[in-house]
């Protein structure tokens, strides 16, 4: 599916950056980062125009988090109950449950692009808890720039190395969220285990 996808960039361009980075925001299983590589090769190359790779990436990303943000606030907190109770989806959510409660605007903001598995859960349940629209738009915006500048940028300066960059760039976003969820993990086992003693 992957490949399906990435091949249709160079024809409809922007279009399918948007939609990569829209239904990525909202939990699908779409490879936006690839495709945000590719957009930014693309122009290296000459194939796309690389403001048009990013700005589409942007907005796209954008409406996405606050399109998961609206859900969340017109599902309620029973929306994200229903969320935690779906097997390995239930862990992810309640981690970006955790993580929101403690770091607020920084989750938003560090989900976007650092720990991005987290993300649109993050969108959900910030809906969901209230957190006012300005918090959420304030690490929307900042953090959707560092992620569409990072991956359009790379995609762009190492054109010639896409798919080395490509595999770097999946491996270490795996890391970076199995880091997230090991000390969230720890530190949820910490804090039990002193409340205990």
């Amino acid at each position: 599916m992957s490949d399906a996808i990435f091949a249709l960039v160079p024809v409809y361009g922007g279009w399918v950056i948007f939609i990569a980075t829209f239904l990525s925001c909202l939990a699908l299983p779409m490879p936006a980062s690839l495709i945000m590589l590719g957009g930014g090769a693309f122009a290296a190359s000459g194939d796309l125009v690389l403001w048009t790779s990013a700005l589409s990436a942007y907005v796209g990303a954008v409406a996405g988090d606050h399109t998961g943000y609206l859900l969340g606030r017109r599902g309620g907190t029973g929306f994200v109950e229903r969320l935690k109770k779906r097997g390995q989806v239930g862990d992810t959510v309640t981690k970006a449950s955790e993580m929101l409660a403690r770091r607020g605007v920084a989750a938003v903001f560090l989900t976007r692009w650092l720990f991005s598995p987290l993300g649109p859960y993050v969108n959900f349940i910030s809906g969901a808890a209230g957190l006012k629209l300005r918090v959420f738009s304030t690490g929307s915006l900042s953090g959707e720039a560092v992620w569409v500048l990072l991956y359009i940028g790379l995609g762009y300066g190492f054109a010639a190395h896409i798919n080395e960059i490509a595999e770097v760039a999946s491996d270490l976003a795996g890391i970076l969220a199995g880091g997230a969820m090991t000390t969230l993990l720890g530190w949820a086992l910490f804090r039990k285990r002193r409340a205990r003693a």
